[in-house]
């Protein structure tokens, strides 16, 4: 494929990552633009790597980031959503939406950014912990294990949701879910009466929707290679930079859903 049509055909993609980076499109419009101006200025850009993708989004970012209002998009955010995303400092929200949102791997979002690939995995991390606290809810934890559940409840706190309870049961989970109605379950799967907190998921999903993250020691009972796997999986023992980070993505693509059906963020 020549270079000039893999550039028309990743524009719609890149678009996208500049109006989630900027919270608005016409002014992540204006970034990719001067980006493609900047490509034509200098062709070998893109010609240097096999890996036209990461190039262009490179170019992007150098624009970017080397404007110094890039932390206050001009205009009115698209969404909700873009305006959470917006408050997270300049570097972690591009770590994040590069890895959660466009799905490079955490070398490729490296390559892209100009840093070590251990950085991003911290500012993937940090954005996390900011996006939680902008995207607060209720949330309910599943969780027999005493110890465990403080843990979650504790950094679950931190980031500035409500735990609405602990449910230790199958019985205990529906219960508390159907009076409450969480926007976030974080579930073990094996409870303390021998019970299933996947069971209990999947009972609470036919009555309404809400994002779920499975914490587990036992991962091999939910990634079968069969379809529906969960999205959010964090197997134990855990750091708690990764739950709040996983917290974040499931929140952050919950409501992007919302705002594609319609639906209130």
């Amino acid at each position: 494929m020549l270079t000039s049509e893999a550039v028309a055909q990743d524009l719609p993609r890149l678009r996208r990552y500049a109006r989630a980076l900027t919270g608005n499109q016409s002014s992540g419009d204006a970034y990719v633009a001067a980006t493609l101006e900047a490509l034509v200025q200098d062709p070998g850009i893109l010609k240097a790597t096999d890996d036209t993708l990461v190039a262009l989004y490179h170019a992007f970012s150098k624009i970017w980031n080397s404007v110094d209002q890039n932390n206050t998009p001009a205009g009115e955010p698209a969404s909700a959503t873009d305006r959470h995303i917006e408050r997270i400092s300049p570097l972690p929200r591009q770590a994040f939406l590069l890895v959660a949102l466009e799905d490079f791997s955490e070398a490729k979002a490296a390559a892209i950014l100009d840093l070590p690939a251990s950085e991003i995995a911290r500012l993937v991390d940090e954005s996390g912990r900011e996006l939680a606290e902008e995207i607060a809810t209720d949330v309910l934890i599943i969780e027999d294990e005493a110890l465990i559940a403080m843990d979650l409840e504790s950094l679950v706190e931190s980031l500035g949701h409500k735990v609405l309870g602990v449910a230790r049961t199958h019985s205990e989970a529906v219960s508390m879910a159907m009076k409450q109605q969480p926007g976030l379950i974080l579930a073990d799967i094996r409870l303390a009466d021998m019970s299933s907190g996947l069971e209990a998921v999947n009972e609470l999903l036919k009555k309404f929707e809400v994002p779920v993250v499975f914490i587990t020691a036992y991962p091999e009972q939910l990634l079968t290679g069969q379809r529906p796997e969960p999205a959010f999986l964090i197997t134990k023992p855990f750091r708690p930079a990764m739950v709040s980070a996983v917290i974040s993505q499931a929140l952050f693509f919950e409501r992007r859903a919302k705002l594609k059906t319609g639906k209130r963020a």
